[in-house]
């Protein structure tokens, strides 16, 4: 992969002040112990690559080879730059906007800057944000009654046990209801509060038909487009105070280091099973 570079893997362990877990055991809903691991990171890149000619945006990292489908016990980790994520936060990117919300077990490193930036997570959320949930909401509704072109699966197995892709029409409800509820109190409750998570366990089991997910996802989707217009949110993310905040951010990161990308010290924050080292 083009962002596996092993100099990307010394830029995001050395600069990481954020990393945690973003999967379905987060979100309450692994169904059994045949699950891999999905983690986000946040990072702060040395200066060449931010006011120098060098480049980075992101890390990421597979335990298993490309094209391979990852299994129980691997683990997939993604590492962006501190301004490529906050970029992608300000516009309300679903999976992005994660972090911010996490519970504390599902931290595996956090630094002083990292603890800020969590701090700051209602500065993150807006009306914006709902229409980006509402985009993706309705784009997988689409795909999976055929509609829209792209592939909606790439799981045959559970189309040939259950009829349809149970795995893709949870995550296509989650985000109907984690929207919903990001609209409505401005935060994001994980795990997934019952009963909504047994009833999104049930369907990834099979427990229930494609027409029944496919009804609960249109209405979500027609309270969750209400609610992208009435939500007592702003308009938009704070980009103002955001843009403050990386430069602060950055000085310090920067002064804390010595001279040299390659020297940059490690996060002071709490580390475990880091594939980075």
């Amino acid at each position: 992969m083009k962002h596996s570079d092993p100099a990307f893997a010394r830029i995001a362990e050395h600069g990481m002040i954020l990393r945690c877990e973003v999967g379905s055991t987060v979100h309450g809903l692994a169904v059994d112990a045949a699950s891999d691991r999905d983690e986000m990171g946040v990072c702060v890149e040395p200066p060449e690559y931010v006011i120098g000619l060098r480049h980075f945006e992101q890390y990421m990292y597979r335990s298993q080879p490309d094209h391979v489908r990852s299994g129980a016990g691997d683990l997939e980790l993604t590492v962006y730059s501190l301004r490529k994520w906050t970029r992608l936060a300000l516009d309300g990117n679903p999976t992005v906007l994660l972090p911010l919300f996490v519970p504390r077990d599902a931290i595996v490193t956090v630094t002083e800057l990292g603890h800020d930036l969590r701090a700051h997570r209602r500065r993150f959320v807006s009306r914006r944000a709902g229409h980006r949930f509402l985009g993706y909401l309705r784009a997988q509704r689409e795909r999976m009654e055929g509609v829209r072109g792209g592939r909606h699966t790439n799981r045959p197995e559970l189309e040939a046990v259950h009829g349809f892709d149970t795995k893709y029409a949870y995550h296509m409800i989650r985000l109907g209801l984690q929207g919903v509820e990001l609209m409505e109190t401005g935060d994001l409750t994980l795990p997934i509060p019952e009963p909504d998570r047994s009833w999104l366990r049930a369907l990834r089991r099979g427990e229930h038909t494609r027409r029944e997910a496919l009804e609960r996802t249109h209405d979500l989707e027609r309270r969750l487009s209400a609610l992208c217009e009435t939500a007592d949110l702003p308009p938009a993310a704070d980009a103002a105070w955001a843009d403050r905040w990386l430069v602060d951010a950055y000085q310090r990161s920067w002064a804390s280091w010595p001279d040299g990308a390659s020297s940059a010290p490690s996060s002071a924050g709490t580390s475990a099973n880091d594939p980075t080292t």
